[in-house]
């Protein structure tokens, strides 16, 4: 228990972001209309892998097993790029599904925004490691981005006042979104009150949901949502995987982790 103390609040926000994750794919798998494809198989698998390493990771610290979390640290260096490039890759699904269907694609911008922002969350983490909470803090606000996306289908599929039952209610679609935000905000908030320093990085996560909005916005007002749709839509899928997958792998490269650990 003198471990998990120090630590309660980490441990509950990736518990939480765990639980709300098996709540936001309950449909895909168990919902009425459930026809989960080998895509959602790959993304599920990724997502709890990475989210179960840091939980391992958070473990190790806790138990002051630096020399194991030093090694467990080279499979999440392996992990990120596979997680990067299986949320670029349903971006890509979800694009082309809203274009064959002619519905448009309404998470196009929060899909590519929130898979970049990652990639900047995780290469941040690996660039600022010798600033071990701020590392760790960057990794972390993972969770956030996981969270919110889960707590949109959460509240859709779960929650009486948010579900949508037909176009007359659609709204709602916005208002679960902005709730799960919302709640992604707070949660951040409290880390950034329980240290300063280092808990920004978990608000910067939260906030980069806003500016998917905000940059919505204007693509739309613009008329580039449907161009936007259209592109990413016609991306080849498996140049996507692979290309996502090398450019992050590449990108965490150059932060010289890699020797880094190899050498301690």
């Amino acid at each position: 228990m003198k471990s998990v103390r120090p630590y309660v609040f980490e441990y509950g926000l990736i518990v939480a972001t765990m639980l709300v994750s098996v709540l936001g794919f309950w449909d895909i798998y168990f919902g009425e209309n459930a026809d989960p494809n080998p895509f959602h198989h790959l993304h599920v698998v990724t997502n709890a892998i990475w989210l179960g390493l840091l939980y391992c990771q958070l473990s190790l610290i806790g138990s002051t097993r630096f020399g194991d979390h030093r090694r467990m640290g080279l499979v999440i260096l392996g992990i990120a790029p596979l997680l990067i490039a299986t949320t670029a890759l349903l971006s890509v699904r979800s694009a082309r599904k809203g274009v064959v269907s002619g519905e448009g694609d309404f998470l196009i911008m929060q899909n590519v925004g929130v898979t970049l922002e990652l990639a900047v969350l995780i290469f941040l983490a690996f660039a600022l490691r010798k600033r071990r909470r701020l590392h760790a803090a960057f990794l972390l606000s993972t969770c956030i981005m996981f969270m919110g996306i889960a707590l949109l289908f959460t509240l859709i599929s779960f929650v009486p006042q948010f579900k949508i039952e037909g176009p007359e209610t659609f709204y709602r679609f916005g208002t679960a979104a902005m709730t799960g935000q919302a709640i992604c905000l707070v949660v951040a908030l409290v880390f950034v009150a329980k240290d300063f320093r280092n808990g920004w990085a978990l608000l910067l996560a939260a906030l980069f949901f806003r500016l998917n909005e905000v940059i919505r916005s204007s693509l739309d007002k613009n008329r580039l949502i449907e161009p936007l749709t259209e592109f990413v839509g016609s991306m080849n899928q498996p140049l996507t995987f692979i290309g996502s997958f090398a450019v992050m792998l590449a990108l965490l490269a150059t932060t010289g982790v890699r020797n880094a650990r190899s050498s301690g």
